[in-house]
């Protein structure tokens, strides 16, 4: 499974009250909360990102309240995975949750720049910078994890396993 896009970069501690301010939790639809992803911290990155496009990131992404609001509004925003430095423990497991690839690499978002094109491979943790022609690696997502994203979420895995089980 192989992503690629353009990249959208932002810094440290960004929480989930950037990635979704709580005025909009009134709310699930992914249609609705993607309208809103990022509003406090840049906020014309709605009406800019692309399907597929990435996002970049520094440490401790995703900080702040446990709301799977963030990371659902980042991939209805039509974001196809995001690299960061770190994250917070309940958005790494929040994103998986919703099917939402997510990657580590220090040096990627150290040396990427925002407009740049890469690619990853979710397989082997591979992210090309098609700008530079620079390579790097990732910590590849194991692959019951992978299965998660390719069903669309957990909640989607689980019934496809329900039925492959009756």
């Amino acid at each position: 499974m192989n992503q690629q896009g353009k990249v959208w970069k932002f810094g440290n501690d960004i929480d989930t009250d950037i990635i979704i301010a709580a005025r909009y939790l009134n709310s699930s639809d992914p249609v609705e909360l993607a309208k809103h992803c990022m509003e406090d911290g840049d906020p014309t990155f709605a009406s800019k990102v692309s399907a597929g496009d990435v996002m970049l990131a520094g440490k401790n992404f995703g900080c702040g309240s446990s709301r799977e609001h963030a990371p659902i509004a980042i991939k209805a925003a039509g974001v196809s995975c995001v690299v960061a430095k770190s994250y917070a423990r309940i958005f790494y497991r929040n994103a998986f949750n919703i099917g939402l690839p997510i990657f580590e690499c220090p040096e990627a978002v150290d040396e990427i720049n925002e407009g740049d094109v890469i690619t990853v491979d979710a397989a082997s943790g591979a992210i090309v910078n098609q700008t530079s022609g620079k390579h790097y690696q990732a910590v590849p997502i194991p692959d019951f994890m992978r299965q998660i994203i390719d069903a669309g979420g957990l909640i989607s895995y689980v019934k496809g396993r329900v039925k492959q089980d009756v």
